[in-house]
């Protein structure tokens, strides 16, 4: 494994700290009596509370001088100075604590628990002066060092490929990232407060599933191989909580993980989070009421007011949101109006408009493009578009004043769909036809059509109440409420590309362009990781630091001379 300067001095400090019998991992429990907000909050209010306090974080900064130094730590709530004096920390002759392990052997990153108390400096921070310490966990990577000078913030760590595969580095070193995911569990515990509160049970249905049901989407396929069958990673949980409607829930909902095997942007990942919600007796107005009810409490919950800032636009979340027919809305954008119009007829219009189409494509999904390439992203404000063609909607009920649409609806905001809700369909013989028209789309090609569920079917059979159902992106919901562009911004994990692998630098790479055999196998020791480095550093600088390297080690190879060097960099 190749190691950086950094890395290898890191290393070399923790085989230090075991020498003097120090524990850079110790296995017991460090007891925590106060974290850093409560301390920075309180303390200033009484000035006698906080004076034994046992705290603990990672070392964020230090500045370490000579018989007293500062350091700060951060916890969990924020981050706090500490105050280290050498005869506090060592009363006794043994000064090691403090001369060796603090100023020498402890880094930026480390973990440390503190014991002390809370006083303000002459500068008017508050502090902690500590009086024990212990080494909670020794760091071999050094942090990357973001500052902050007159609001100014420099050396930030924001390539978004690296935040998004090292999202641990990130939430260290950029506070902002932490609290978009903390506002992310307070939206879902929100939500999940409205729907328990109105006494809707909470529940789990299966991941793999034998048939990828609920949704129009592409599943991801995998082999159960005790079974000798294969299995999807589900792509809606829909089916299966109708089953427990019909099974005699009022009302049940679900917060679950969904998989598509379809592309990915910023708006979608493979893997992603929807809460779906069933309850009987409901049509789709009910549930139009209920969701706008229900989104005006999460944004309430989370800000004390009804309004949004996303981007350049204000968004008010206060209901009644606003209602819009789907074919309304394209006569709207385009002039075209596609009430009773034929499938071939739909087609014509869409290339009139530009809007590229196949021959999978039925009626439906011709309606869907022209309504997402022309309308949806005019809807900044909350809107629900409404009434959705029979083709566009095989689990929906037919709509009860024309028979060619369903009751449904979709909620846009900002320009995006949020929520998706039916007043379902639990015609047994009606759905099976639909499904049907389903299995026709996947002969033609299309591999979004839905699959028959016979085991639904069968469930409709033996009765299912009237019933209303909703399913709403989370992701989508936070990346709206916490103001961020991508929905990689509000996944600690999103699904990357894989992580093109480096040829590892090795001494053979150095000889190649004339360093001997003897300087090779030491040159990255010394601080530079490939040849590339040298031609960034001045010839006198590469000749103080290798030498310097050679002295301190105590090699038995000759000094490095300029003209070595120079004669390297002309080869680079």
């Amino acid at each position: 494994m190749q190691l950086s300067e950094q890395e290898i001095v890191r290393r070399e400090a923790l085989q230090e700290l075991r020498k003097l019998g120090v524990n850079p991992y110790p296995p017991e429990m460090f007891e925590v009596t106060a974290y850093t907000k409560e301390v920075l909050e309180q303390f200033p209010e009484d000035n006698t509370l906080f004076q034994e306090v046992s705290m603990a974080g990672r070392i964020m900064n230090r500045r370490v001088m000579g018989a007293a130094s500062f350091a700060e730590i951060m916890d969990d709530t924020g981050r706090i100075q500490l105050y280290f004096k050498r005869d506090d920390i060592c009363p006794g002759e043994n000064k090691t604590m403090y001369n060796t392990v603090f100023k020498r052997l402890l880094d930026i990153g480390d973990f440390i628990g503190i014991k002390g108390y809370a006083f303000v400096t002459k500068m008017g921070e508050i502090t902690i002066h500590v009086t024990e310490y212990k080494v909670l966990s020794k760091s071999l990577r050094p942090l990357p060092i973001v500052k902050e000078k007159d609001g100014k913030v420099y050396d930030a760590f924001t390539d978004p490929d690296q935040r998004y595969r090292q999202r641990y580095v990130d939430l260290i070193v950029n506070d902002h990232v932490k609290k978009t995911f903390i506002q992310r569990a307070k939206i879902i515990q929100s939500m999940r407060n409205f729907l328990s509160g109105k006494g809707y049970i909470e529940v789990e249905t299966p991941i793999l599933q034998p048939i990828p049901g609920g949704a129009a989407a592409r599943p991801f396929i995998t082999h159960h191989n005790a079974l000798n069958m294969p299995l999807y990673l589900r792509i809606a949980n829909e089916l299966y909580l109708k089953r427990l409607i019909v099974g005699g829930y009022e009302g049940v909902f679900e917060f679950a993980k969904d998989f598509r095997n379809e592309g990915m942007d910023r708006f979608h990942n493979p893997e992603f989070t929807q809460m779906e919600m069933y309850v009987a007796y409901k049509d789709y107005f009910w549930m139009m009421e209920t969701t706008e009810q229900m989104i005006e409490k999460i944004v309430t919950d989370l800000y004390g007011t009804t309004k949004v800032q996303v981007g350049e636009n204000e968004i008010d979340f206060k209901a009644p949101f606003k209602r819009q027919t789907i074919l309304g809305a394209i006569k709207e954008f385009t002039g075209f109006d596609l009430t009773h119009k034929t499938e071939n007829e739909i087609r014509e219009v869409a290339e009139k408009l530009n809007i590229e189409t196949d021959p999978s494509m039925g009626k439906g999904k011709l309606i869907d493009e022209i309504f997402g390439e022309k309308c949806e992203g005019n809807y900044i404000q909350p809107v629900f578009i409404m009434d959705y063609p029979v083709e566009m909607s095989p689990l929906c009920k037919r709509h009860r004043q024309n028979p060619e649409l369903t009751e449904r609806f979709e909620l846009m905001v900002n320009g995006k769909e949020l929520a998706n809700a039916y007043t379902e369909l639990n015609d047994p013989i009606d759905q099976r036809a639909r499904f049907e028209e389903q299995a026709k789309l996947l002969e033609k090609g299309d591999d979004e059509a839905m699959f028959i569920d016979y085991d639904f079917l069968r469930a409709l059979e033996y009765g299912m109440p009237p019933t209303s159902g909703m399913g709403i992106g989370i992701d989508r919901l936070v990346m709206l409420l916490t103001n961020q562009p991508s929905i990689q911004e509000v996944l600690f994990f999103p699904q990357m590309k894989p992580e093109k692998k480096v040829k590892p630098i090795t001494p053979e790479d150095f000889m190649e362009i004339g360093v001997s055999e003897a300087w090779a196998e030491h040159i990255m020791g010394a601080g530079f990781a490939s040849p590339a480095a040298l031609k960034e550093t001045k010839v006198s600088a590469i000749q103080q630091k290798l030498n310097g390297y050679r002295k301190k080690n105590k090699l038995n190879i000759p000094a490095i001379q300029t003209d070595e060097i120079e004669s390297w960099l002309n080869n680079l």
